[in-house]
């Protein structure tokens, strides 16, 4: 009688940075009888009950002060973990792997109480407060940044790169009607869109278009200006179907820093203008961005200080010179762990198998 296959629990939740990374490890265990711990009303719902069943708790993140919320937060964190340790327990899993967020905290204490492996991957440069805290319960964390292992001093702890989705891999053509011999900036603001730097774009757009550039404008779908701005050179839709090949395309990117957009940038060679979110936790876009800046990968601005001069300067600027751009973009590949999905599948084979 053939060995029943290794049953996993891949905890991933909220936005493309957290899933997308997660659905490339799981590409590489075909072998394995994968299911989905999730949150009710994100990104999950969408891209995981097509491959694989999705189980849902509700969880939060903690406030920064401690008061009603704080408790009410407690009393659900209480709630999902004995719902998760009811879901190992009862479908008999070997382990788990997770990629973060609030989904992790429940995820790496119920298995930890059974006996079970964990394996958390960190994308960000400034890992997260889940990682901090219970980075060192986990069997193994999983780094996207080198400069991440500082921030865990406990543990075992290894650099693998972040995972992308195998398009990225693949060389493949361009879908949009855009002449071949033009420059092309493609300004994209994470999955959750950028107004702040959409209408930073729309403002310096009219030098770029004198310049003979085009622009592929990904607005996300909030932004109330959409229809401001009509040139035969600007393209501008919420979000694009076929990310690979339209930032294997660009000549520049102007982004947010989410670890996700970034190690999409490294894996297709991308140059790029990094605007960090200035909202986000702990401030970790701006460490995101810091370690291609130094690499000489891209230049960064924070938001407060870019004003439509300047970024109308910055990128004429790298428009008229091509060597600049040839370097950054080979300082963007140096960046790139084209093999992590199968660094980190072969991880979570170790640990979930010698278990």
């Amino acid at each position: 009688m053939p060995d029943a296959p290794i049953r996993l629990l891949i905890a991933a939740s909220g936005t493309g940075g957290h899933l997308f990374p997660a659905i490339a490890v799981a590409q590489q265990l075909p072998d394995y009888k994968i299911e989905w711990l999730g949150v009710p009303d994100r990104l999950e719902q969408e891209l995981v009950p097509t491959q694989y069943l999705l189980h849902t708790i509700a969880v939060e993140g903690f406030q920064q002060r401690f008061g009603l919320g704080t408790l009410r937060i407690i009393g659900r964190l209480a709630n999902s973990l004995h719902q998760v340790r009811q879901l190992l327990k009862n479908g008999k899993f070997d382990g788990v792997f997770t990629t973060g967020g609030y989904i992790a905290g429940p995820a790496i204490i119920a298995a930890r109480l059974l006996g079970l492996p964990v394996i958390l991957h960190e994308s960000n440069a400034l890992p997260g407060k889940v990682t901090r805290w219970l980075g060192p319960w986990c069997s193994n964390v999983a780094l996207g940044f080198q400069s991440a292992s500082q921030y865990i001093p406990k543990g075992q702890k290894v650099w693998v790169g972040t995972p992308v989705r195998s398009s990225f891999l693949e060389s493949k053509p361009l879908e949009l009607p855009i002449p071949e011999d033009v420059p092309v900036i493609v300004v994209v603001g994470g999955s959750q869109g950028a107004i702040a730097v959409n209408q930073l774009v729309r403002q310096c757009a009219p030098a770029w278009f004198d310049a003979g550039a085009w622009i592929v404008h990904l607005t996300g779908d909030k932004d109330p200006d959409t229809e401001s701005l009509q040139h035969p050179q600007y393209i501008q839709m919420p979000f694009y179907h076929n990310m690979a090949a339209l930032l294997q395309r660009a000549n520049l990117a102007i982004s947010r820093a989410g670890a996700g957009t970034l190690t999409e940038l490294a894996t297709t060679q991308t140059p790029a203008i990094l605007i960090p979110y200035p909202y986000a936790a702990e401030d970790h876009q701006a460490f995101n961005a810091t370690s291609f800046a130094e690499a000489g990968a891209a230049l960064v601005f924070p938001q407060s200080e870019l004003t439509p001069e300047l970024l109308t300067s910055k990128v004429m600027y790298l428009l008229k010179s091509p060597q600049i751009l040839e370097q950054m973009s080979q300082k963007a590949a140096s960046l790139a762990v084209i093999d992590s999905a199968e660094r980190l599948a072969t991880l979570v084979r170790q640990l979930v198998e010698n278990n």
